[in-house]
């Protein structure tokens, strides 16, 4: 069962996005990381090609640098590039997430690092919004990483669903998610 994901070479992001990461990093005075998610983690981690134009993050470490006036809709970068840092405030991610995360680009910048969730996480942020898009990466990564359903049903079961506000409607829309990957393999 692969979960791994291989980090990306030092040549594998595109322009603009090197180059507005580069600079987000020179305007650093310490270290920071960015918890990643969303289209830019399936498109530039996980393979999905499909556009993106923003960084959505869900945490940073440290959280007292203002990420989105740096870099951020509005952002004299953002204008610069036509893409941004966005912080999304409110997701749902598994309990010990953290400790799967995986760097995206390892030894391309020297204070900026951004990881992944690993491929269950990713799933399971998803699972709130569940829009077509969402459906969409869920069913690529899931063929695309041979995921195991019951390693995703027991996640939830374990590290997600405990603190749900609408367990049965979450409960339903991954039964479906995990009948639709299963009957398309």
């Amino acid at each position: 069962m692969p979960t791994d994901s291989k980090p990306k070479t030092k040549d594998s992001l595109p322009s603009p996005w090197k180059e507005f990461l580069l600079e987000i990093e020179s305007m650093l005075t310490e270290p920071v990381e960015l918890h990643c998610i969303g289209g830019f983690v399936i498109c530039y981690f996980y393979g999905l090609p499909r556009p993106t134009g923003d960084i959505d993050y869900y945490t940073a470490v440290p959280a007292n640098i203002n990420l989105t006036e740096m870099a951020g809709e509005g952002s004299e970068l953002a204008k610069k590039y036509k893409i941004r840092l966005h912080h999304v405030a409110i997701t749902n991610l598994p309990e010990d997430y953290a400790t799967r995360l995986t760097e995206m680009f390892p030894g391309m910048f020297e204070k900026l690092r951004l990881f992944a969730p690993d491929p269950y996480d990713y799933i399971l942020s998803k699972l709130e919004r569940n829009t077509s898009k969402d459906r969409d990466d869920v069913d690529y990564i899931f063929k695309a990483r041979k995921l195991d359903s019951q390693v995703l049903l027991e996640r939830y079961k374990k590290e997600l669903r405990p603190y749900l506000a609408n367990e049965d409607r979450h409960d339903n829309t991954l039964a479906l998610w995990i009948d639709i990957v299963e009957t398309a393999q």
